[in-house]
């Protein structure tokens, strides 16, 4: 199979009878063998039943529906298990992204060599409450990650195959998948200009909560990205600096209280941050001691109800 296009959804029944007509005249038009899979992720409007009726209409169509809203990384965490194209396209499914790049996009996985396509919506249609939110974002994650992408929350991407079995999406990681993938040792990430369209139906589900939500998503990204499977290089390291300049300032204190016999100690307030840096330094020692031990991968992390599955 050439193409997997995954598309997580959230109360999109109206945009999804164009968008599957849209998808399948690029396909024909290319001769590309595909599968398009819809992941309900708990629309609470008709989403489900299009999805059936397109699917009945067509079995390259499937889907998967979640019987309560986990949001879009758990969608497409289950919608990448189930891909078996060698390219593997995303997309959102509100027809602000155009399938008219899905054959660029393959052409540059398959020819070129990526092994991660993003696209840049250079010229956006979306409200300036988003538009400068969305702008410092890619900023601060460019500075922080050092992956020179222009748009990380771009929902068109392409994939290798081996990328999206490789990596694990999950909480609210999806605006990171790049830097996943980079995380997993896929380092050839390009970018396309991709045409961004303005919203036909329906509403945005961004808020500002999203915006905040993805700065501390940044924070641990970078953090588990770098200590992930070493957590001991960074607690242990600063709680073993904290707790020397502990120590040094107790033995200091304590060299004062020998030979400077009326030298009261445990009055001064240096007293008080030497103890603090020992107690906290010891602190920082054990949690990297016992987050070592630890599995980060719990069995049960991407563990989600599925109600009901469609060709698959």
């Amino acid at each position: 199979m050439d193409i997997s296009i995954v598309i997580p959804l959230y109360c999109e029944e109206e945009s999804l009878p164009e968008l599957s007509a849209w998808i399948v005249k690029v396909m024909n038009e290319n001769n590309f063998t595909y599968e398009v899979i819809f992941v309900d992720d708990g629309s609470t409007d008709g989403s489900w039943k299009i999805i059936e009726e397109l699917s009945s209409e067509n079995p390259n169509i499937k889907g998967i529906r979640f019987r309560r809203n986990y949001g879009k990384s758990a969608a497409l965490n289950c919608g990448f298990a189930e891909v078996q194209g060698d390219v593997v396209i995303t997309m959102d499914a509100d027809l602000q992204d155009s399938p008219d790049e899905i054959p660029e996009l393959f052409k540059m996985i398959k020819e070129d060599d990526y092994h991660l396509v993003s696209g840049w919506k250079k010229k956006r249609y979306d409200p300036i409450t988003k538009t400068i939110p969305t702008k410092l974002f890619n900023w601060a994650t460019r500075k922080t990650t050092n992956i020179k992408l222009h748009d990380f929350n771009c929902g068109l991407k392409a994939y290798k195959k081996d990328v999206v079995k490789c990596i694990e999406v999950y909480g609210e990681m999806h605006r990171y998948i790049p830097v996943i993938a980079k995380w997993a040792g896929f380092t050839r990430i390009g970018e396309k200009v991709v045409q961004h369209r303005e919203r036909k139906f329906g509403v945005t589900k961004f808020g500002m909560e999203r915006f905040v939500n993805g700065f501390l998503d940044l924070i641990s990204i970078s953090f588990v990205s770098r200590f992930g499977k070493k957590p001991m290089h960074f607690f242990g390291l600063w709680g073993t600096l904290l707790f020397i300049s502990g120590a040094v300032i107790a033995g200091y204190l304590a060299y004062a209280k020998i030979f400077f016999d009326s030298y009261k100690m445990t009055e001064r307030p240096l007293f008080f941050l030497g103890l603090l840096c020992m107690v906290i330094g010891s602190q920082m020692f054990l949690t990297g001691f016992i987050a070592e031990m630890l599995s980060r991968n719990s069995p049960d992390r991407n563990s989600y109800h599925i109600e009901g599955k469609i060709g698959l």
